[in-house]
């Protein structure tokens, strides 16, 4: 029997950019959460930041291990599914960084296995938490806005030279859209539920790239449109959000900090976490300029969420069945980008019903 009083032992999977900046830090900041393993091949760059941790070379060795309750997997993407699922099998509850498969099928099987074996299984959408969306959010639900009909959604980098690593190489995948499209596409459900329809052109722009490194994906509601836009070719001017609705525009210039605080060793609970000095521009109807404050970001809420779904049978903050309509959407920018047309997203009703609004964080 689980001691629901101890501690949640972690086991990270996987310690590159992501586990190293993102998971390790997050999952330290909250309490009840013990990171006592970590999956990787090179334990001195564990060690240098987690000493006592206990590094496994073996993957699946980790997410089967019985002194684990928690498993979180930030390797490469193609093997989130499979380590998934040997996780569960060995009754364990899951994290997955997204995306949280390669496509609709596997999502559809890790979702149906955490039914049948009643673990959590939650998928890291960190940015459900960021500063510039919850305030986009929070414009929309006092209703500043009116009937929203157009929205921007950036995430841009400028990195021109292509990188030797995983992500920017051929592969299952690998590429832009798999990358940041999961963050954009969750976003955008968050908001506003499943589209109708999904237009999107992928391209590689840089010179040497070999995989997708630009994005610009359409979704299409009865009387609204949401663009997504990713590309790693942009050094600056580009908005985070672009918001119309029928009683004003609002726009966020800059991004969320916590990527960078992250980086820089700024973690939850210091003085300046998550906090925002770019406020939200608001255009009213009459054209005056108003600014809205940026509420504070916290990712580490995500982990507090999924700490209190294990232990007080709290709501998962990413469930199965919404990561399976992410990952349709994924999959239908990839089949429109192929073919040129619009494509429906296939999901079922109880699957578009995961994403009736008012149901994000």
């Amino acid at each position: 029997m689980t001691d629901t009083t101890a501690p949640i032992r972690v086991a990270l999977v996987g310690y590159g950019f992501a586990g190293k900046t993102f998971h390790a830090p997050l999952i330290q900041a909250v309490p009840g959460l013990a990171l006592d393993f970590v999956a990787s091949r090179d334990a001195a760059k564990v060690h240098a930041d987690l000493p006592a941790a206990e590094v496994i070379a073996d993957p699946l060795a980790a997410v089967t291990d019985p002194r684990v309750e928690l498993v979180v997997i930030a390797s490469p993407n193609d093997t989130h599914a499979p380590l998934a699922q040997a996780a569960l099998d060995a009754g364990k509850h899951v994290v997955v960084d997204k995306p949280f498969a390669l496509d609709l099928a596997q999502a559809r099987a890790v979702a149906a296995l955490a039914a049948r074996t009643g673990r959590v299984v939650s998928v890291f959408q960190n940015r459900r938490w960021d500063s510039d969306f919850l305030g986009v959010q929070q414009a929309m639900t006092r209703g500043l806005l009116g009937r929203v009909t157009h929205v921007e959604s950036h995430i841009d980098r400028f990195r021109p030279q292509v990188r030797a690593r995983w992500r920017e190489q051929p592969g299952a995948g690998s590429g832009l859209w798999y990358d940041l499209g999961p963050h954009l596409v969750d976003q955008a459900l968050c908001l506003f539920g499943v589209p109708e329809r999904v237009l999107a052109s992928l391209a590689t722009l840089r010179d040497g790239g070999e995989v997708t490194d630009w994005a610009h994906v359409v979704l299409e509601y009865p009387q609204c449109r949401v663009v997504l836009h990713a590309s790693m070719l942009v050094a600056g001017g580009s908005p985070r959000f672009t918001v119309h609705g029928t009683q004003g525009s609002l726009v966020k210039q800059r991004a969320d900090v916590q990527e960078a605080q992250l980086l820089a060793g700024i973690r939850p609970g210091d003085a300046a976490w998550g906090q925002d000095s770019d406020a939200l521009a608001f255009y009213g109807a009459d054209g005056q300029l108003t600014h809205v404050s940026a509420p504070r970001g916290d990712q580490s809420r995500y982990y507090a969420a999924v700490r209190d779904a294990i232990r007080a049978g709290g709501d998962n903050p990413v469930t199965p069945l919404q990561a399976v309509g992410v990952m349709a959407v994924i999959e239908a920018a990839l089949a429109s980008a192929a073919s040129g047309t619009a494509v429906v997203p296939m999901l079922s009703a109880q699957e578009r019903d995961a994403w009736r609004i008012g149901t994000s964080a």
